[in-house]
This record gives C-alpha cells, sequence and structure tokens, in this order.
C-alpha cells in the first residue's frame, strides 16, 4: 500500500479545488484523495490493484474495488484523479512508485482510456515527476486528444520537481 507522501498532500489541495460530480480515483493507494473528494461530493468511487490498499481503504468506510486502471470500471465520470506511479525503473525499486522502464508507461496507458470514461466537460487531475519526461507526458496528454493547465510545480528535494496538471477535453472556463 502507498502511504501518502509529499506527492499526494500536493495532490489533494486540487481535488479539494477541483472534484465535482460523480467523481473516481484511479490508484486510490491510502484513500487520501479520495476522502478530499468527498469533502466536495457523496459520489465517490476508487479503484487500485493492491490488496492491502483496497482493504485499508474499505475498512474505512470508502467505496473501492479491485482494477488495473479503468480495466473492471463502468461507466463516466465528471472527474478523475489520477496519483500514478510515475518513476523509472532505475530510480528506485518500489513497486508501487515504479510507473514503466522509463516512468511515463502506466500515464500512457491511462490517458489512452480516459476519454471513454470522461464525461463532456469533464476533468482529469494528475501528478508526475520531471524524472517521468514532462516533455514525453505532455505529448502522450496531446496525442489522446487532451488539453491540459500546468496548477503547480513543487521542488522536492534537490533532483526532482513535481507537477500538478488539470487536463480536459474540451476549452471550459475554470
Amino acid at each position: 500500500m502507498y502511504n501518502p507522501e509529499d506527492d499526494s498532500y500536493l495532490i489533494e489541495k486540487y481535488v479539494k479545488k477541483f472534484a465535482k460530480g460523480k467523481i473516481l480515483d484511479i490508484g486510490c493507494g491510502s484513500g487520501i484523495l479520495m476522502e478530499a473528494a468527498l469533502t466536495k461530493s457523496e459520489n465517490v468511487l476508487g479503484v487500485d490493484i493492491d490488496d492491502e490498499s483496497l482493504k485499508f481503504c474499505r475498512d474505512k468506510g470508502l467505496d473501492v474495488f479491485k482494477s488495473d486502471l479503468f480495466s473492471d470500471v463502468k461507466g463516466k465520470f465528471d472527474f478523475i484523479i489520477f496519483n500514478p506511479p510515475y518513476l523509472p525503473e532505475d530510480e528506485i525499486k518500489d513497486r508501487d512508485l515504479i510507473g514503466g522502464k522509463k516512468g511515463w508507461e502506466i500515464i500512457e496507458k491511462f490517458f489512452i482510456n480516459a476519454g471513454k470514461y470522461l464525461n463532456k466537460n469533464g476533468k482529469i487531475l494528475i501528478l508526475f515527476s520531471n524524472l517521468t519526461n514532462k516533455k514525453k507526458v505532455e505529448n502522450i496528454i496531446k496525442k489522446n486528444n487532451f488539453k491540459f493547465e500546468i496548477l503547480e510545480e513543487k521542488n522536492i528535494g534537490l533532483m526532482e520537481k513535481l507537477y500538478v496538471y488539470l487536463c480536459y477535453n474540451e476549452i471550459i472556463s475554470f
């Protein structure tokens, strides 16, 4: 199970700002982002592939089920939260943090399918690291017909910067 760190707390403040309607948290981990979303909506669902995370969230009374990204998700959502594993394989050995060999592969897999699960005017909130390759992630977002706004960049430690992006599939006002 992934315990909240700097990334979770950074994206949490934007969940509280933008979450609304029917909400899905992909990779819910400890449930911290679901709990933040529940302050804005009663309709919050979470998925994770980790059984320990699911049990932890269920024990907290959160509505969660097992799914590898969207594999077992049904329906469409107004807001999707994704704090993915985003580090390249050679940066760290913790499975909860590895986003693939280069770090962006899970993000790419997410965006290939995200549009099918997003309502019109829906938004996606995502966080990733400069170690993931910012340009590559931006290209993945654009290639899958999403626009994005950078909400925040935050340095953590000497070598890493976190980015929080709000993505959407139409021009909308904030």
